[in-house]
């Protein structure tokens, strides 16, 4: 069965071990984008949430059915088209993905998610963000349209940056019906202009 979702949804519902509320916001991070590899790397197998399995480093996966599924994935490469990158040593994006297909997807969701994983610190450098990108405008939708791609068309998504760091927001959502899917990502602001140029040319 599954256990309910504190605060409405955390991460997944079955998926996430039970805080109490000194633990939550207590919980602060302590590797993020901008940090060596070997710092993440133990922060994530210290993790209360991830609890990465054996073997599982730098990307973590948990499904409790076949409907719902959780990915945290650190990475040494920027967000978005693959490159080239000469430092394997610091991480530069951190990413939360989520599929709900029983409770569905929002942004609040991600939201929440953020909050249990990285602490308040980082939720509210996200809330205190501004938004420099989002999508989509008319007229992505129009050209989705147009090109039969509804995959596209049901792309939600927001760019914020933060004074520490830049989030990437993204659920699908079709014309009818609820989300199943969204991700999260926190990347470097040194960042921000590839991610928000190929969002906008997409």
């Amino acid at each position: 069965m599954l256990k309910k979702p504190l605060y409405n949804y955390l991460i997944l519902p079955s998926l996430v071990p039970c805080f109490c509320l000194t633990t939550l916001f207590n919980l602060k991070a302590n590797a993020l984008p901008g940090q060596p590899t070997e710092e993440v790397g133990a922060w994530i197998k210290a993790h209360p949430t991830l609890r990465p399995n054996t073997g599982e480093r730098f990307l973590v996966q948990k499904s409790d059915t076949a409907a719902q599924r959780f990915t945290f994935q650190a990475s040494v490469l920027p967000p978005g088209k693959v490159g080239f990158t000469k430092d394997r040593s610091t991480i530069r994006t951190e990413r939360i993905a989520m599929y709900d297909a029983i409770n569905g997807m929002t942004f609040g969701r991600l939201q929440e998610s953020l909050r249990v994983i990285y602490g308040l610190d980082i939720y509210q450098d996200f809330k205190r963000a501004q938004v420099v990108y989002e999508y989509p405008n008319q007229s992505a939708i129009n050209s989705a349209r147009f090109a039969k791609t509804p995959i596209r068309e049901a792309l939600q998504g927001e760019l914020r940056v933060g004074d520490r760091y830049v989030y990437w927001v993204e659920v699908a959502q079709p014309k009818e019906g609820k989300a199943f899917t969204g991700q999260m990502t926190i990347l470097l602001k040194s960042d921000l202009d590839k991610m928000e140029a190929e969002l906008r040319n997409r």
